[in-house]
């Protein structure tokens, strides 16, 4: 394991504290943020690839640098639920949030279950896991079958009558993502999206309005008739 206050001094020396700012006006908690940019902190994981005990090292320091940090360096083969739940308690930031579901909450053998299950949780940042582990897995399990996601489909339409703005922006994401795969589930979105676009929430019909705007719109069908069209020629 890599020495973590090598890497803490690695992340100090290439942060930009004036960047804290732009940070908070896109949501980010710059508390204990030290301002180094995405791009930075990836090519610092390039150097640190599936180190399990430095992952745990940084994300203990409670530095929102190190924790993305720690997300893009651990071994997922070694991530257990336990980490999994301590992790997303943690969760104070959409980034932080985000980075964690896409870099390595999305390999883990329960996804599936987690998903459903933090979307169903309170707490926001755990809740928008829930979501965003959809919305990533509708992106990187390619071999999934339809089924998998026909069930976040349902948990879509009842988590998105939430006004909390991290919560339904995941909301959003999640049923654009399962609706971009083919078309058969873009159908089965814009029906669900429908639906949820006559419930009297405004975060409801935003989060309608927004992905039939997408997934009824022509590039999107375009896409999808042509990934059909490739699949049933002989």
């Amino acid at each position: 394991m890599t020495d973590v206050k090598l890497v803490l001094r690695e992340l100090e020396s290439r942060a930009v504290p004036s960047s804290k700012a732009g940070m908070a006006r896109f949501g980010i908690s710059v508390d204990r943020a030290l301002g180094v940019r995405v791009p930075v902190i990836r090519d610092i994981a390039k150097m640190h690839k599936k180190d399990h005990g430095l992952a745990l090292a940084l994300w203990k320091t409670g530095i929102h640098e190190a924790r993305l940090l720690a997300s893009m360096v651990d071994d997922p083969s070694e991530l257990t639920e336990n980490q999994m739940e301590a992790w997303v308690k943690d969760f104070d930031s959409w980034d932080v949030c985000d980075q964690c579901v896409m870099n390595l909450f999305d390999s883990a053998p329960n996804a599936y279950e987690k998903a459903i299950e933090w979307s169903e949780r309170e707490e926001e940042f755990v809740k928008r896991a829930g979501f965003a582990l959809m919305a990533s897995l509708a992106v990187h399990d390619k071999k999934a079958e339809d089924g998998r996601f026909t069930a976040f489909l349902k948990a879509i339409e009842k988590g998105s009558t939430d006004e909390r703005n991290f919560v339904k922006k995941a909301v959003n994401w999640a049923l654009r993502q399962i609706g971009k795969r083919n078309m058969e589930l873009n159908e089965r979105a814009v029906a669900v999206a429908e639906r949820i676009g006559k419930k009297g929430s405004k975060a409801a019909r935003w989060v309608a309005a927004d992905a039939l705007r997408e997934l009824k719109g022509p590039a999107v069908q375009k896409r999808l008739k042509a990934k059909g069209a490739r699949r049933t020629s002989p």
